[in-house]
């Protein structure tokens, strides 16, 4: 069983930036991905950014070029880096991991998701 655990949530003025961490109980590279995803009041969670083992990384139109995810599985921990905040990118912050295991020598996998407990993120105007 892995942790995963968020911080660096919390109340920010518009334009302004914070750092989110994502840390694992156990190893991050056993997660072929990691992400970030959000859920505003009343609307549906969404995928925010993602970052696969090797670095590829993926980002909702919304944020493309203010945010910035990174992982270092050295010290099994992901990031996102969030900058020019505006009052729509408010919500929880949720950390993701997905593994993908094999598990008999047929090649079978078991694919699982991890998910952390959430960082609120309030931006003001």
């Amino acid at each position: 069983q892995v942790q995963l655990v968020e911080s660096g949530g919390g109340m920010v003025q518009a334009g302004g930036s914070l750092r989110l961490s994502c840390a694992a109980s156990r190893g991050t590279r056993r997660f072929t991905t990691m992400a970030w995803h959000r859920q505003a009041p009343g609307k549906q969670r969404e995928l925010v950014a993602s970052i696969t083992a090797g670095g590829v990384t993926n980002y909702a139109d919304s944020v493309k070029g203010r945010f910035v995810i990174s992982r270092d599985d050295v010290v099994n921990t992901m990031y996102l880096q969030m900058n020019n905040l505006n009052p729509e990118d408010t919500g929880v912050y949720f950390c993701t991991g997905h593994s993908s295991v094999v598990v008999n020598v047929e090649g079978a996998r078991a694919e699982r998701d991890y998910w952390g407990q959430g960082t609120q993120v309030t931006v003001s105007s």
